[in-house]
């Protein structure tokens, strides 16, 4: 703890990158897990993709209202809260994530990075008229402006991140002197090449997770172990002591 502590206080542009530890400690399931695991009870391409909406729609309908009903019966842990208070104290410039429940702007995050969108909101697949998630606690699934199917702001199977922030995080990777990683695997592509950018500009990389990754060989520090929220905790503590 002391040496990331340290690595922060010394650090003039920290980016953190978040994974699905940070939202599986808001008791949200992960996807790929062997017990808990999304998608080891369901196929992503049947419920999950562009095919679905399309083919499968009213299985696709049900699987994102109860993830909807998650993302609104849980919320941000004190993991999200402290790294919010860092931004504002300005010890982390930026936020990566591939999370999509939208834990780190209700937490206080300004500069998130959401690769793969969020479940805070829902759009309209044929005039793109946006709404809050709200509508599918509703069963609302249809646009009031063109009655075109709604779906969640999410990126699904068979489509590219969204553009805007996916530069942001490319730019936020290179100006990054530390690159902290928690709770990903890092096993998702392309998400999990921002790391590789960060070290390959001359970043001081940090990897916390669960499990380790096969990335922790290019790590300057890899712990293990470590529920994310925990782990912020006593790190914060730390900065506290220095």
């Amino acid at each position: 703890m002391s040496n990331l502590a340290a690595l922060l206080k010394e650090s003039n542009y920290t980016v953190v990158f978040t994974g699905a530890g940070m939202s599986t400690d808001s008791g949200l399931p992960d996807f790929r897990s062997n017990d808990k695991g999304l998608w080891k009870k369901k196929d992503p391409s049947r419920i999950a993709s562009t095919d679905a909406l399309n083919q499968n729609v009213k299985e696709f309908f049900e699987f994102y209202r109860e993830r909807v009903v998650g993302v609104k019966e849980h919320g941000p842990h004190e993991g999200h809260r402290i790294l919010a208070k860092w931004e504002n104290e300005g010890l982390v410039k930026s936020i990566i994530t591939q999370n999509v429940d939208g834990f780190h702007q209700e937490a206080g995050s300004k500069r998130v990075a959401e690769l793969h969108g969020t479940l805070q909101k829902v759009h309209c697949q044929s005039c793109g008229a946006e709404y809050g998630s709200d509508m599918y606690l509703e069963k609302n699934y249809a646009c009031k402006a063109c009655g075109g199917k709604l779906r969640p702001s999410v990126i699904l199977f068979g489509e590219m991140l969204p553009e805007a922030p996916f530069l942001m995080a490319e730019e936020e990777s290179e100006r990054a002197d530390l690159f902290i990683v928690i709770g990903s695997s890092l096993t998702v592509t392309p998400a999990n090449q921002f790391p590789l950018i960060a070290k390959q500009h001359g970043a001081k990389l940090v990897i916390v997770n669960m499990e380790p990754t096969g990335f922790d060989l290019y790590a300057d520090l890899a712990i293990h172990r470590q529920k994310a929220g925990e782990f912020l905790k006593k790190v914060d503590q730390e900065l506290q002591r220095l």
